[in-house]
């Protein structure tokens, strides 16, 4: 027999969580419709509400919205168990919202005795299933629309809603008035079963070929070959940190609607292990762990991640900064990167498309991770961690979320640069951050012919320059964390959205955007990149600058 470490995480328990009885019919019952604040979630509602006036007229109608989806709602909660007696909340239409409104729904029958459904888009049916068991609750119910349900009209919303059940075929309004009278089955009226988080820490097969199938079968792999995790292996990489192996590093979750993950050393170099790394680059790997920043987020819009490494790290592990540090030509880079990947799906629970990972298209950053270092010997500004609150010594590792897309152009700093970059910028979506690439020789005809002598000069006209129209900057998914602010009034948001179509807003604020020194020195050539960190807001999604000497 063959054996090796698990490379999962520890999960946290489930604890079993009640539904509410049923009242056996919605003859002279209340109905509260709760607008989950997505896209088409008002519309859809109202054309549900106009269906119930006309098939069930004895039932009363309230619709509530929910302001923060990904939030709990107390006071909403409490008017619909004062005031109703059951509650549909909608709409689940992407991989965030569909558990968040999975969470509502759980909340309302578990804590407050009111029977729910939800309904989702059904291209999250796996995953909302995974989420209602990973909460307690795998019986609650929910129905599904046909896909996609963002962009649909009125008169398609009707035809939906006198179809079938996407999920079972059946007609949507029959299962959907089911699923808030049909009495409890003996199954669902019990707490479901906990589970106390135990998971077998060796795995074994017949041999190493068999060792590699299981992890591929079990999706503990990125879909490449991988270094069996040994026992040995783990203790040689072990080597490479101070701290024991059984110390918390951190929690990690897919979304901000999903349960945390407890990780510890040792699970994260048994991952190190599988993705090549070495035991002089398991600090930067832990680093990267204690940020509580998953590397495999679930969001439909297929977002990536990019690390930046800064200080004396760079030299002592040999990462790249200089030629090619953004490409495949360095192994540091590569498997620091990828063991972060790795780590991210195994220590969070898994990142199966279609139930834990939801990105359409997917990210080709996800492999790994857009990790390198910054040249800082051939930049003429301070590093970016210094930035970022750090001294010049100390070795950190700068991680971005939310990161799409990567522009890299060859031309050097032309007589027409800043025209370029002001187009770049305003390609780019409204508020997703901006990093500036350059190589060194890039930088400085930046301070010689451009007169950037200070990077904040740099930073203040890359904030100003980057500008849309303010139809195009709200031409965004609801809800968002500007129409947050928007909502209580804060300036300059609360302006942007009473602006008039063709004003132009500025696409990201001075703390969104960043400037990185990285390249060979061969052709003074910059890039653009998407991407924000060291965000209080929605911090599930971004970022931060971590301590490496903290993880030595």
């Amino acid at each position: 027999m063959t054996a090796a470490l698990s490379p999962l995480g520890t999960p946290p328990m489930i604890a079993g969580r009640a539904m509410a009885d049923r009242p056996g019919t919605l003859q002279g019952r209340t109905v509260f419709l709760v607008d989950a604040g997505y896209d088409n979630s008002t519309e859809f509602l109202a054309e549900l509400e106009a269906w119930l006036r006309a098939n069930e007229p004895s039932v009363s109608t309230v619709s509530v919205h929910l302001e923060n989806i990904a939030e709990p709602a107390p006071d909403v909660y409490e008017r619909i168990a004062r005031d109703g007696d059951v509650a549909i909340c909608a709409v689940g239409l992407c991989s965030m919202c569909a558990p968040a409104v999975t969470n509502h729904i759980a909340r309302l029958e578990s804590d407050y005795g009111v029977p729910c459904v939800g309904v989702h888009d059904n291209a999250f049916a796996r995953l909302v299933r995974s989420a209602s068991h990973a909460i307690g609750m795998p019986s609650l119910r929910h129905v599904f629309l046909p896909s996609p349900v963002r962009g649909r009209t009125a008169d398609e919303f009707r035809e939906y809603i006198g179809g079938a059940n996407a999920a079972t075929g059946r007609p949507f309004t029959a299962d959907l008035l089911a699923a808030l009278t049909q009495p409890l089955s003996a199954d669902d009226a019990g707490p479901a079963r906990t589970d106390d988080g135990a998971r077998p820490t060796l795995v074994e097969a017949e041999s190493e070929d068999a060792l590699h199938d299981l992890f591929e079968r079990n999706g503990w792999t990125d879909g490449l070959p991988i270094v069996l995790p040994t026992p040995e292996r783990v203790e040689r990489m072990l080597t490479g940190t101070s701290h024991a192996p059984d110390e918390v590093v951190g929690r990690i979750r897919a979304t901000k609607t999903r349960p945390f993950w407890t990780v510890t050393v040792e699970q994260v170099a048994v991952n190190a292990v599988m993705a090549g790394a070495r035991p002089q680059e398991l600090p930067t790997i832990l680093a990267l762990f204690s940020s509580g920043y998953t590397a495999r987020h679930s969001s439909t819009s297929s977002i990536g991640r990019m690390v930046v490494l800064n200080g004396p790290v760079r030299h002592e592990i040999g990462a790249n900064s200089g030629i090619g540090a953004l490409g495949p030509y360095s192994r540091v880079n590569s498997a620091i990167g990828r063991a972060y990947g790795l780590g991210s799906q195994n220590l969070q629970g898994g990142s199966e498309p279609g139930v834990t990972y939801a990105g359409s298209m997917g990210n080709p950053f996800a492999l790994t991770n857009l990790t390198f270092a910054e040249n800082e010997e051939g930049s003429p500004w301070e590093p970016l961690h210094v930035g970022h609150g750090f001294d010049a010594e100390e070795s950190t590792a700068t991680i971005f979320g939310m990161v799409r897309s990567l522009m890299l152009v060859p031309a050097g700093i032309l007589p027409t640069w800043r025209e370029q970059v002001r187009a770049a910028l305003g390609g780019l979506r409204p508020g997703a951050g901006a990093t500036l690439l350059l190589d060194p020789l890039a930088a400085r005809d930046l301070v010689h012919r451009e007169g950037f002598a200070r990077k904040a000069d740099l930073l203040e006209w890359m904030a100003r320059s980057g500008q849309v129209t303010a139809e195009r900057w709200r031409d965004r998914p609801r809800p968002n964390r500007y129409a947050s602010l928007a909502e209580q009034g804060v300036e300059p948001w609360a302006g942007y959205f009473r602006a008039p179509p063709e004003e132009l807003i500025p696409t990201n604020t001075l703390e969104d955007v960043h400037v990185v020194v990285v390249g060979g020195g061969t052709l003074p050539c910059w890039g653009l990149a998407d991407g924000l960190t060291n965000k209080a807001e929605f911090n599930h999604v971004y970022g931060a600058t971590v301590s490496i000497d903290a993880w030595r």
